[in-house]
């Protein structure tokens, strides 16, 4: 498990042995598992965000957009 990309509204911890992603929304407390083509094509979205374009309110948005009506709420057990 390794943190890949943090910001004050995201997260995403990677999976390698798994290809999968955890996507975890810092601020709505939520957070969406995806592995195989779901987080092959989440890589491939951030990558085709252009370089100049690439940064913290870019990678957000589209992570915004990605968790909208199928994250699930962090549960404390």
């Amino acid at each position: 498990m390794n943190i890949v990309y943090d910001s004050d509204n995201y997260a995403i911890v990677a999976f390698p042995t798994r290809q999968a992603f955890e996507l975890v929304d810092k601020a709505a407390s939520r957070s969406l598992f995806v592995q195989g083509s779901i987080a092959r094509g989440l890589r491939s979205a951030i990558d085709n965000i252009p370089d100049e374009d690439r940064d913290e309110e870019s990678i957000d948005a589209l992570l915004d957009d990605f968790c909208a009506g199928v994250a699930q709420p962090i549960a404390v057990h």
